[in-house]
């Protein structure tokens, strides 16, 4: 079994997921457009790969990640996988295809957000139709932050309890779904979440890389107190600790300005006295805290998927992690992981 396949429980339930999730959202044509053959060609390889976690959501391209994702395993897998999708926008028709934020284009329909329990329903339905399958594994409460929602946050936050979660928590109780989380990328929204309902897991975007470690300090540790498992998104922070500081390299989906730059400069020549690449190092890093049951990396050819589940499985030597604490690139109290840590069953202890 390679370490990509190697499989963690999400929280109390019975659900688990592999070590490296592939995340849809590029099936969807974030930055840039994909076509149906190469969407379908990643999902076969990152299964041919050992990969069996997939992660997509309405939003992305407006329907076409789940169209593709779903279109693709059936195709193509030859077993189960665990599959999550998300809810807190209802796609409603529009005259044409466009470009929305990070989508290079859409399917010809509007994403309108609603987290009342009704909406809830309906969004799910309406995404287990698009995925061609009659359950979700995880199904996670999506985007309730400051960025997105602005004066709408907190009347959002209240209904996304009072509505959004309830209804998950009905379908939870009757086996329709197997567990239910928040999408985010703000520790402090999580940390809220974490002590106002009874989640099982949170998908955390970027916010514990290498470049990042603001949930170190209070998200993780009221998570593994809580028994609520961790699924970081987003490890290379929109492609820079994956490219590396090369020009136009991606960090939160911008071009890297100058400190960032040099940080990962640092980084990479610290991985290069190690033989190890920088993408592995990305990978690898994050699983090492006990409240991680995963990492999810988006990926839109058969090469990026590929790449994500060699960099699982790299070598990487103790020293690298210590050099990196020594010149101040890793915070001294981050786990770091340990190469002896797998077992004869193939999960990571």
């Amino acid at each position: 079994m390679t370490a990509a396949a190697d499989r963690r429980r999400i929280g109390r339930t019975q659900v688990e997921v592999t070590r490296l999730g592939f995340g849809a959202a590029p099936l969807g044509n974030m930055l840039a457009e994909v076509t149906d053959a190469a969407a379908r060609a990643a999902v076969r390889a990152a299964l041919d790969a050992g990969i069996g976690y997939f992660d997509t959501a309405p939003f992305y391209g407006h329907g076409l990640s789940e169209h593709r994702l779903g279109a693709a395993l059936r195709e193509c897998a030859a077993g189960p996988v665990t599959l999550s999708t998300k809810v807190g926008r209802l796609l409603r028709p529009s005259r044409d295809a466009t470009t929305v934020g990070p989508f290079a284009s859409t399917l010809p329909f509007e994403a309108i957000h609603d987290y009342s329990h009704d909406a809830t329903l309906r969004a799910l339905e309406d995404s287990l139709q698009r995925l061609g399958r009659a359950r979700a594994d995880i199904v996670f409460i999506h985007d309730i932050t400051r960025k997105w929602r602005g004066d709408r946050f907190e009347a959002d936050y209240r209904l996304s309890i009072e509505g959004a979660f309830r209804a998950l928590a009905g379908l939870r109780s009757q086996g329709v779904i197997g567990a239910i989380g928040v999408g985010v990328n703000e520790n402090d929204t999580l940390l809220r979440y974490a002590a106002d309902a009874d989640f099982d897991c949170f998908m955390l975007a970027g916010r514990y890389t290498l470049l990042d470690t603001t949930a170190l300090d209070a998200l993780l540790p009221d998570c593994a107190r809580r028994g609520i498992s961790i699924l970081l998104a987003a490890p290379y922070n929109s492609g820079i600790l994956a490219t590396g500081a090369v020009p136009g390299a991606k960090f939160w989906y911008a071009d890297a300005p100058p400190e960032v730059l040099a940080r990962v400069r640092r980084l990479e020549a610290v991985c290069a006295r190690h033989g190890v690449t920088l993408q592995a190092a990305a990978t690898q890093f994050p699983l090492a805290h006990p409240a991680l049951a995963g990492v999810v990396v988006g990926c839109r050819s058969a090469a990026e998927a590929t790449a994500a589940a060699a960099s699982c499985a790299m070598p990487i030597p103790a020293a690298l992690w210590a050099e990196m604490k020594a010149e101040a690139l890793l915070d001294a109290a981050a786990p770091v992981p340990d190469a002896s840590a797998t077992n004869t069953t193939g999960r990571t202890t």
